[in-house]
């Protein structure tokens, strides 16, 4: 306290919220993070929000199949050519689009991270050998690869998390041992190392602090890159078909010849829905870029 008034905040929190600062001081991390706060709140409402299951074939009152009815007060975004709700399928989208980002995020941020600093830590033969598998997994073909895991292991959300976790580790592991590299030559490491401290100990206490906004960093632009896999896979057919996501939505409208019908209010808004949440996940990604990296504003 100064004079009895003025409170004086920790450094870490003073810390914290001068990152917060200079994080939100970007108008395109502001937008990202607004798109994923309606995204995430909309998902969390899903449930109260969907007025039909999503599955569940309507019928009119006079016994008719509810089929590919307009936008209305009771179907907002009409329905499909099988008199299903389409508002109900979007908002119910939601939530395997972000199950599917944010899993994905934390496995190639875990992945990536415990990677690189094996590779950097260690070097010698550990460091050969781990780069080398970085090397041949870089080599994969994104895609096609995820099709095929997903026609071998089966359609599930499960599966495309872990195809997409372990082909885009490799890109976060590279980074992070080139940063690792240039920590082991601090002298807090070698002081560490001087003190007796265990492998364990400088790895978790002096070296993970330094690497985690790289890490993070990577799991934020992962989001985008594994709910646009997720959305591919379904629309080529190789999702699971019991899920109701936005790449279903869009399989479903394709094959039903939607577009041939001007059915815009069938496959516009999932598709929307795609762009605005890789969009968002690109915005944040660069607003923490420029974060951890100010002089990439120069």
């Amino acid at each position: 306290m100064d004079g009895g008034s003025t409170i004086v905040l920790p450094a870490k929190r003073r810390g914290l919220r001068t990152a917060l600062r200079r994080y939100f001081a970007d108008p395109y991390a502001v937008v990202g993070c607004v798109i994923y706060v309606v995204f995430i709140v909309l998902g969390i409402l899903a449930g109260w929000l969907a007025q039909y299951d999503p599955t569940e074939i309507l019928f009119t009152d006079d016994g008719q199949l509810a089929a590919s009815l307009p936008p209305s007060a009771a179907h907002w975004l009409g329905t499909t050519n099988l008199g299903r709700d389409i508002f109900s399928q979007l908002v119910m989208g939601i939530r395997p689009s972000l199950f599917v980002g944010i899993t994905a995020a934390v496995g190639v941020s875990a992945l990536g991270t415990a990677v690189g600093v094996l590779a950097g830590y260690f070097g010698g033969v550990v460091d050969t050998l781990l780069m080398r598998l970085t090397d041949v997994v870089l080599g994969l073909p994104f895609l096609p690869f995820v099709i095929v895991l997903a026609a071998l292991l089966g359609p599930s959300l499960q599966n495309v998390v872990f195809s997409v976790v372990i082909l885009l580790w490799p890109n976060a592991a590279r980074i992070i041992r080139a940063q690792l590299l240039t920590l082991m030559q601090r002298q807090f490491i070698e002081a560490a190392r001087v003190t007796g401290a265990s492998h364990s100990r400088i790895i978790l206490v002096h070296i993970l602090p330094n690497i985690l906004p790289l890490s993070l960093l990577y799991g934020s632009i992962s989001v985008g890159w594994a709910i646009l896999t997720q959305a591919s896979v379904s629309f080529l057919g190789f999702g699971d078909q019991d899920t109701i996501s936005w790449g279903f939505m869009l399989q479903d409208a394709y094959a039903s010849q939607a577009l041939s019908q001007a059915q815009y209010n069938w496959f516009v808004p999932p598709g929307l829905c795609i762009v605005f949440v890789v969009a968002a996940g690109f915005f944040l990604s660069r607003g923490y870029e420029n974060l951890i990296f100010p002089k990439l504003k120069q």
